[in-house]
């Protein structure tokens, strides 16, 4: 299985020098409406937070400013957001440390969460010897070829990692938290947790599935399955019945047969993983076997997930000199930089 690397030797320090983040906007904007559209640069400020500043130093009501994605407070990140188009002159006036507007444009539209197609970053790493510069360029090269798997970043987790289990202890009656918006993101993190769970489980069982035929017969195995997996191109092996969608996004539908996991390997289409809830589209057959193991009754609608993705390597620099390596990546939402830094450094493993 790729990403089985031994772990590479290099420094990462998340901060604005290190590490940059811009959105790329779901669609162009119309250039006329009543909505001002803002690219605004920050530092130190998560969104929430730059969002209260704008609103207590321009008196524009903090409901009233629309943004697409949650951003980071650490390292220096790009995005737009949209006021009422007749705070334009308090917009003009505007002036923060942490908070630079780069541009403006007009909508129809008020920005709503989703918004974006995705986000580009820039990552610099330190203290990397050429040895490890030419193991970099290697992952990378498989990356450019596979793509990752999309697992959920350690920011979903919360400060000490375990924000999923008041998640859980929510969803099973053993605790209450009066705060509907912490108790949904604890929620959110315990979907997250069982999404990671199963997603390492499948890494697992595509490793295995490079067994031989006749051992993997001895495995319990089924004859048919092992032939169906075998004819796949892509290490990561889909299974009948899983849920697949058009990349980066499209309708949901179930793999049918062997052409479909040909589309995979050329990043036509993608497979999902289950955020479990109520209300949503589970896989079926072999794939399903796996995925009710992380299937709870869980009252939100639920949802499906890319669980493998195409990073697009922008550009890749080795700075000799400075012992430096600069990456450009552009990922779709939702997706975590730092799952793709953890790939580069340890594997798989780190997960």
């Amino acid at each position: 299985m790729i990403y089985s690397h031994a772990p590479i030797n290099f420094h990462f320090n998340k901060n604005s020098e290190n590490f940059v983040v811009e959105e790329i906007p779901l669609y162009p904007f119309a250039h006329t409406g009543e909505w001002l559209m803002l690219k605004v640069r920050k530092k130190g400020l998560t969104t929430p937070e730059m969002i209260n500043k704008i609103s207590s130093k321009t008196g524009i009501k903090a409901r009233d400013i629309g943004y697409a994605g949650l951003k980071d407070k650490v390292g220096m990140t790009i995005q737009w957001i949209s006021v009422p188009r007749k705070f334009r002159d308090k917009i003009n006036k505007f002036e923060d440390k942490q908070i630079k507007i780069l541009e403006q444009d007009l909508h129809r539209n008020k920005l709503k969460i989703g918004h974006l197609k995705g986000n580009k970053f820039f990552v610099r790493f330190k203290k990397v010897l050429p040895v490890d510069a030419k193991k970099i360029d290697s992952v990378i090269k498989d990356i450019k070829k596979y793509g990752i798997p999309n697992f959920f970043g350690y920011q979903r987790f919360g400060k000490f990692g375990n924000n999923f289990e008041d998640g859980k202890a929510i969803i099973e009656g053993e605790k209450f938290v009066k705060n509907k918006k912490l108790e949904k993101l604890l929620i959110n993190a315990y979907q997250s947790k069982l999404f990671n769970d199963w997603l390492k489980e499948r890494i697992n069982l595509s490793n295995i599935f490079d067994l031989s035929e006749k051992e993997l017969l001895m495995a319990g195995f089924e004859k048919e399955l092992i032939k169906f997996v075998k004819n796949q191109k892509h290490p990561f092996k889909l299974l009948p019945g899983d849920v697949l969608t058009h990349y980066p996004k499209g309708k949901f539908f179930y793999l049918e047969n062997l052409e479909d996991t040909e589309r995979f390997h050329k990043k036509d289409i993608s497979v999902t993983g289950l955020l479990a809830g109520k209300r949503v589209m589970r896989a079926k057959d072999k794939a399903r076997e796996i995925e009710e193991k992380y299937d709870e009754l869980i009252p939100a609608g639920g949802d499906r997930r890319l669980a493998w993705i195409f990073p697009e390597i922008v550009d890749k620099k080795y700075l000799k000199d400075y012992a430096q390596y600069e990456l450009a990546f552009i990922l779709p939402k939702g997706s975590y930089a730092t799952v793709l830094i953890d790939i580069l450094k340890e594997g798989i493993r780190a997960f």
